[in-house]
């Protein structure tokens, strides 16, 4: 690797093994009375335990377009961008955890550190922020890092619990589950459909029930 290597080499990342990282950084939260977990989660409490804080600035647009969010890695910074409206509310809670996906699955915190000491001894390094765009088209690292946002802000178990009673075909009832994990109806249905308990009927604003046999059962 080399010395100003600070970014992983992209390699395939299954949802088990994002979940199990997303689950792990939970359980060593609830180990820490500072920083035990309550819903809905707060993203930038996670980013601190974690050692990183979060600013909302002003991002200026590149070449290529808006920037949405941005890591700075020697500085330990995630930095959001405050003029986009979109960003505020549950947006803003997942594009901080999309930020802390890259954070943990994509940067080689081990280096960040080296690059640290050596610079804290005079040497002037130059490390490139890792730039976060829209995520209507994601694929690869992207991909990654916002399947790690659903898992750490609505991890499994606390669904479970939250859906105890709720009937996961009624739009009231996920609306009402989404405003309890401060995630947006959008990230709420995704994450349940990538756990395949639920899933939208094409051309309908109906939804189907994955049953515990595979079988689906429909509901307006």
């Amino acid at each position: 690797m080399s010395l100003f290597a600070i970014f992983r080499p992209f390699r395939f990342i299954s949802k088990v093994e994002i979940e199990a990282i997303a689950l792990e950084i939970l359980v060593k939260m609830q180990h820490t009375p500072k920083y035990i977990p309550s819903y809905p989660l707060d993203a930038s409490r996670i980013a601190e335990f974690l050692g990183l804080d979060v600013v909302w600035d002003t991002i200026a647009d590149d070449d290529q377009g808006q920037i949405a969010a941005r890591i700075l890695p020697l500085e330990h910074l995630i930095e959001i961008n405050d003029n986009i409206p979109q960003l505020q509310g549950g947006f803003g809670e997942s594009t901080i955890a999309h930020e802390i996906g890259h954070w943990v699955l994509h940067i080689d915190v081990e280096q960040v550190e080296r690059h640290i000491r050596l610079q804290n001894k005079g040497l002037n390094i130059q490390v490139q922020s890792l730039l976060c765009r829209s995520t209507k088209h994601l694929a690869g690292i992207e991909w990654q890092a916002q399947y790690f946002a659903g898992c750490l802000l609505m991890p499994q178990y606390i669904l479970v619990q939250l859906s105890q009673g709720k009937d996961l075909t009624n739009w009231s009832h996920l609306y009402s589950l989404a405003d309890e994990l401060g995630v947006t109806i959008s990230n709420l249905i995704h994450r349940l459909q990538d756990l395949g308990w639920i899933c939208l009927i094409p051309n309908s604003s109906q939804i189907r029930l994955v049953t515990s046999n595979n079988s689906m059962r429909s509901y307006r």
